[in-house]
């Protein structure tokens, strides 16, 4: 198995199961956090149905994470047939950064969503008072992405 792992004729192989391992738990963060925020906003508009614009730019907050695992497996794919050697193992490296945080911060940003979906359904704060949370959680997803961008740019 070892042997396989480092066999420079496998490099297209490595790096490109860490390309779509990134854009799988990206997806599945995503997918997970729009269930959180779904249910969320459904329980708000049932109380407060006039209130569904801000409800949804709440609720949707959650899925870009998954678009920023398929924009850095868009800009790769194309590179995975050409690695050869360490490459693969530096694409793959290049991918966690955001496989990691993308996953994660799609879930805790959908927790602070619903938050946000609770506050929105006992008072009458709207979703641009409130979305300044989710977003910050935002941030480091955006910052995973930017530093899996650069690290992938330098493989191959």
């Amino acid at each position: 198995m070892l042997t396989f792992l480092l066999a420079a004729n496998n490099a297209p192989v490595i790096g490109g199961l860490g390309i779509a391992l990134c854009v799988l738990m990206c997806g599945v963060g995503s997918a997970f956090g729009l269930r959180m925020t779904g249910v969320a906003a459904s329980a708000v508009l049932v109380e407060k149905p006039k209130k569904s614009g801000s409800v949804m730019m709440l609720s949707v907050l959650p899925a870009t994470q998954g678009l920023y695992g398929l924009v850095l497996g868009l800009i790769n794919y194309t590179k995975v047939g050409a690695l050869t050697g360490t490459q693969g193992w530096q694409m793959f490296v290049a991918c966690l950064p955001l496989a990691i945080v993308g996953m994660l911060s799609a879930i805790l940003q959908a927790s602070t969503s619903v938050g946000g979906l609770k506050a929105m359904a006992k008072s009458e704060l709207s979703a641009g008072q409130l979305m300044l949370y989710p977003v910050m959680v935002e941030t480091y997803a955006i910052l995973a992405l930017v530093i899996s961008i650069m690290m992938t740019g330098n493989v191959a």
